[in-house]
């Protein structure tokens, strides 16, 4: 690491360090020309906020606050400790991919550029190269099944483009596989499915759009619809995945614009201005508020705002859906597995613990002993709802079934995180649901009174669900308030009164 690398990294530690304590020695506030303590709030130091700030600095806007409610800026790139004493490595337990990198010199992934600036350790991950199958019979090949299932999804999202040429409505992604012949039944098709579906947008199928899931993999994946590339990064940095947003940030954050471990409470607007409130009863007025709250925040009301949002967008917020992605964690005293990447456990119930991935591999984490297994959705609030211990023993027994044949021991380490039910986050990333219209969406983005705005990976329209697209949301947003300062006003992101049918329903008697 060089002198400059070194100096970068010191700064961001003295800002975190003198906003530890920081709801009791607040940030001196600069009040505004209207009386308002900053100009802009920006609630949340995930990667839209700090993106958002990055955009305000760079437009010469300097009077802002980023309020975040962790110890540290980074949002849901949260990395841990696991492991036995001697043993133990940095893993992630929210964003761990950059998903679509760049393909020659082709448009590129914002957070692969972040991650070769900040010099992240990344390594290649691909279940299609490096993959093996089991049921809970043990090792079975039904490989064949699996790469079906992969030509099936893309035929499905070529459909899905001719049905937005033809201007044709929206329908399930289980209906769209259906029309292009795919409809599994067997606990191998259903597993082979949920790899190449419900594990990219942590939702079913029937609970999800057609048309949408398709553009989001186009737009990210397939080079000619626009996209970066089909390959993906899996952060292995032992300074986490954070480490690239934290670096982005010590580059031109000061002591004075960041908050750390303050929880918002409540939001008042109006059209001159806001002011947002913390649990501790702390006070903060500014002519603009960013809001980079996850949707699960905003749909269970854990932030209160004054006047109550319009209706609009309310059934906005309520009508796009929070996915839940949980991978849990197991380190062993030694490597007892597959020798791949990853492994597909297929089980009579569909999304019952398959997605296996070893990371005692060269590449990862040789010599740790640690593997984990990713759940989504349905299936990860089941098992919030339970102790530690209870799921340790029914990922323990999935992982005997599938080697019938060896005594495995119980893991030494074991962890899981429940985003479901964190106040901060609940769910893990957005997902677009069959009946969400598009108008509904441009009133997700769009701004309430002028002053208040809203922000993040599920107002994107191309990437909801992914970590470029609350880079490029955050982005946009501070570009679009820092002209809103500096021409003394704007009308902000406009919104759709009332959203109806292009045909009334016909009904009879």
């Amino acid at each position: 690491m060089d002198g400059f690398a070194i100096s970068r990294v010191v700064q961001l530690l003295s800002i975190l360090l003198a906003c530890v304590d920081i709801g009791h020695s607040a940030p001196l506030l600069r009040r505004t020309p209207t009386g308002h303590d900053v100009q802009v709030l920006i609630l949340g130091g995930g990667v839209s906020g700090i993106i958002a700030a990055r955009s305000l600095h760079q437009k010469g806007i300097q009077n802002f606050l980023i309020v975040e409610a962790r110890e540290e800026l980074g949002g849901r790139m949260r990395s841990f400790t696991f492991g036995a004493p001697g043993r133990q490595v940095t893993l992630e337990i929210g964003c761990n991919w950059i998903q679509g990198t760049q393909l020659d010199d082709g448009p590129i992934n914002p957070i692969f550029d972040l991650a070769r600036k900040h010099n992240l350790s990344a390594t290649p991950t691909d279940g299609h190269e490096s993959m093996t199958t089991f049921d809970d019979g043990g090792s079975v090949d039904y490989l064949d099944i699996f790469y079906k299932a992969g030509d099936a999804y893309i035929n499905g999202t070529i459909a899905a483009g001719a049905r937005v040429n033809k201007t044709l409505v929206d329908t399930t992604a289980r209906t769209g596989s259906s029309l292009v012949g795919w409809k599994p039944m067997t606990p191998h098709e259903m597993a082979s499915e949920y790899y190449h579906f419900d594990w990219e947008y942590a939702q079913t199928p029937e609970q999800s759009s057609w048309i949408a899931s398709s553009w989001g993999n186009n737009y990210t994946y397939e080079v000619t619809q626009g996209g970066f590339s089909d390959s993906n990064l899996m952060s292995i940095d032992q300074r986490g995945f954070k480490h690239i947003i934290q670096a982005e940030a010590a580059e031109f954050l000061t002591d004075e614009q960041v908050m750390l471990n303050a929880t918002v409470k409540s939001i008042k607007y109006s059209k001159i201005g806001a002011s947002v409130t913390l649990v501790d009863g702390t006070t903060m007025t500014a002519d603009y508020v960013i809001s980079t709250f996850s949707l699960g925040v905003l749909q269970q009301d854990d932030v209160v705002f004054e006047p109550a949002l319009p209706e609009w967008k309310v059934e906005a917020i309520q009508s796009m859906t929070m996915g839940t992605y949980t991978k849990i964690f197991l380190q062993f005293p030694e490597k007892f597995w597959f020798d791949t990447q990853f492994a597909l456990y297929a089980d009579k119930e569909r999304g019952r613990y398959p997605i296996w991935q070893g990371m005692d591999l060269e590449g990862f984490f040789p010599g740790s002993g640690v593997i984990f297994v990713t759940v989504t959705g349905d299936y990860s609030e089941r098992i919030e709802a339970l102790e530690d211990d209870q799921v340790q023993d029914e990922v323990m027994g999935v992982l005997r079934s599938m080697y019938p044949n060896v005594t495995i021991p119980d893991p030494v380490a074991f962890h899981f995180n429940r985003w479901h039910t964190d106040p901060l986050y609940r769910g893990s990333y957005s997902n677009w649901p069959p009946s969400l219209f598009v108008d509904h969406h441009t009133n997700l983005r769009a701004t309430v009174e002028e002053r208040l705005w809203f922000t993040g990976e599920a107002t994107s329209q191309k990437y909801f669900g992914f970590l470029h697209g609350a880079y490029y949301e955050g982005e946009a947003t501070g570009d679009t308030v820092a002209k809103c300062i500096q021409d003394q006003g704007c009308a902000g992101r406009p919104h759709v009164e009332e959203i109806k049918n292009a045909r009334p329903y016909g009904l009879k008697p």
